[in-house]
This record gives C-alpha cells, sequence and structure tokens, in this order.
C-alpha cells in the first residue's frame, strides 16, 4: 500500500481501489434494484424497504418492522420474477429486519 501525504476524494479512493469500486457498483446495483420493484411494492410500505447487500445471486431488503416483513415476504415470488425479467440473477430475496436503537 503506498502512503500519500495529501487529501484524495472519496470517488479517487473508490476508484483507485479494486475492492472499494467493487462496493460501490453493488451498492449502485442493489439501489437500482430497489427502484425497479418500487412499484411492486404497496405505497405505504415503500418508506419501509431499504436495499440492502447482494451477495453472489441473494440479495437483502432491509425492512423497519416486522409487520413490514411479514408483507413483503408474501411478494417475494413476484418481485424474484420481476428481477429476473429485468436480467438480474436473483435465486432468493432475503429478509432483514433493522432495529431501530433508541439513546437512554
Amino acid at each position: 500500500m503506498t502512503r500519500r501525504n495529501y487529501a484524495i476524494s472519496l470517488l479517487q479512493a473508490t476508484q483507485d481501489s479494486e475492492t472499494l469500486n467493487r462496493l460501490c457498483e453493488l451498492a449502485i446495483e442493489s439501489a437500482q434494484r430497489l427502484k425497479s420493484i418500487e412499484s411492486l411494492i404497496p405505497g405505504s410500505l415503500r418508506s419501509c424497504v431499504q436495499a440492502g447487500p447482494i451477495e453472489g445471486s441473494v440479495w437483502c431488503l432491509l425492512l423497519t418492522n416486522n409487520a413490514a416483513a411479514a408483507k413483503i415476504k408474501q411478494l417475494l415470488p413476484a418481485l424474484e420474477a420481476h428481477l429476473r425479467s429485468k436480467g438480474w440473477e436473483v435465486t432468493a430475496i432475503r429478509l432483514k429486519v433493522q432495529m431501530s436503537r433508541k439513546l437512554p
């Protein structure tokens, strides 16, 4: 690893690092996938869903509560089929509920 004595932008650091560049690409793809399925998610649930990590052919959706997860779980076959029809290799969508932390 080369040490620099000057500041570089985050974009430049991302482009210079193969690992960071790949991570950035995955984050962009995850956001694109969410945008693609947004119309299939009921309007009242859209604010409860965030794009999560992509691990191979498995994509993760982050949800704000268990009720949203239960409803999205019912939509998974349609969401997966829609993503495959758009050209993404998705064999499964994982759901993860993000617990909010309350400060004392």
